[in-house]
């Protein structure tokens, strides 16, 4: 028997269509068949052991929200197997069974006996499901006087109170703030790594590389790749540059980028806990005009980032370089690196930080290139601010051959 705590065989879910309600009536009487058949998911064949994170991808309309409610199992499916062990959890219409006339504490008690928790366990738990969602006195306010964001707090905190075997995630960390985003990725992790087993679907790559040892491409309702994560993000990516016919740096920033120089207390506004204040190439102004490229020479590629945040955490930078209407050559982060930003000081709340990179003797033929920068928590689990395709620049380098860099080689 397989020791696998997840374990689904041929699995299918197929809708029947119908040309208009009079013909549906038709067919539930019997009196005709007018229906079509639509597979939103086919043949779906995968295992996970204990510990294991999944990653979900596709385009929209790909079936992975239909394969993470079969999991769930708030969908039957027309055909085929699913085996799960133990307690699943499923995250996915956050705050979907709360009843808006009452309050937070009456609906955290409904809900967790809806996740199976008894009322004496939850009564246990509640303060920390409480000091987690971070409500504080609005949690004896009726739910309808809540935002969006007070709702996603809430329903995360309950629905992870306990640690299941299995957590089933549809696009948690696309809504809530940046700083609740952080700590749903810090649980999500940490139950990775406590042996929770992990389906993580997200439109968002940087998280999956993130979180996700494996991936799980859907396509049309099939399976089109499954495997490590880097290869098959590598290929989704590229299937995505080709499918909208764009390049990986895109031409439109995104929000504004604030000028060189800005005003720091203009650039936080929101809920930013960090935020790009300027990027540039060493001994160069920023060009603002897109179609403009600055004019760089080698050898190297030194470049100036600097960031504020409202509190005194080190936030990590990285930055992606990129062929002009091409493909990414290559991307870095303080992070990764293990390095540190350099704190200039705090005024006003804010605390300024720099960091200087230099690509060494950059190995690149002459052509027009583009660099993107990324502002990130101290781990890299949440992205505060990006500015795509915020500097681009001619680099002339001078070689006999054709290419695109000019790799470490000998002969003999």
């Amino acid at each position: 028997m397989s020791n696998a705590v997840l374990q689904v065989s041929n699995l299918g879910k197929c809708y029947r269509l119908y040309a208009s309600p009079a013909a549906r009536l038709m067919t539930l009487l019997g009196w005709s068949n007018r229906s079509q058949a639509h597979w939103a998911l086919q043949d779906i064949n995968f295992q996970l052991q204990r510990g294991q994170c999944l990653g979900v991808i596709g385009d929209n309309g790909a079936g992975k929200s239909t394969l993470l409610k079969l999991l769930a199992g708030t969908l039957q499916p027309s055909r085929g197997l699913l085996r799960r062990v133990g307690r699943v959890t499923a995250i996915l219409e956050l705050g979907a069974g709360f009843h808006p006339d009452f309050t937070g504490r009456d609906n955290l008690m409904f809900g967790g006996s809806l996740i199976g928790l008894a009322q004496a366990e939850m009564a246990h738990m509640s303060a920390a499901i409480i000091e987690f969602s971070e409500l504080g006195e609005a949690i004896d306010r009726p739910v309808k006087t809540y935002s969006s964001g007070m709702v996603v707090r809430l329903a995360f905190a309950l629905v992870t109170a306990v640690q299941p075997e299995v957590l089933i995630i549809d696009e948690a960390l696309a809504v809530g703030d940046q700083h609740f985003q952080k700590k749903c990725v810090q649980r999500i992790d940490a139950f990775r790594k406590n042996g929770c087993t992990v389906l993580f679907c997200s439109h968002s790559l940087y998280h999956v590389r993130q979180l996700c040892d494996r991936v799980l491409w859907l396509d049309k309702g099939s399976i089109r790749g499954l495997g490590e994560t880097e290869s098959v993000l590598a290929n989704y990516e590229t299937h995505v540059r080709l499918q909208d016919g764009t390049v990986l740096c895109a031409p439109t920033l995104v929000d504004a980028d604030p000028p060189a120089g800005a005003d720091t207390t203009q650039v936080m506004a929101g809920d930013r806990r960090a935020s790009l204040v300027e990027a540039r190439i060493s001994g160069h102004d920023t060009v603002n005009d897109r179609q403009t490229a600055i004019e760089v020479n080698g050898p190297d590629l030194v470049i100036e980032v600097q960031a504020v945040s409202t509190d005194d955490e080190c936030p990590s930078v990285g930055v992606m370089l990129e062929q002009l209407h091409g493909v990414g050559i290559t991307s870095v982060a303080t992070h990764a690196d293990g390095v540190q930003l350099r704190a200039l000081h705090t005024k006003d709340g804010l605390t300024s930080w720099t960091t200087t990179l230099t690509f060494q003797k950059l190995p690149l033929h002459s052509g027009q290139y583009c660099l993107s920068f990324y502002l990130f928590d101290a781990r890299g689990l949440v992205v505060y601010d990006e500015w795509k395709d915020f500097i681009r620049f001619q680099w002339t380098s001078y070689s006999l051959t054709p290419g695109l860099v000019h790799l470490p080689h000998e002969w003999s």
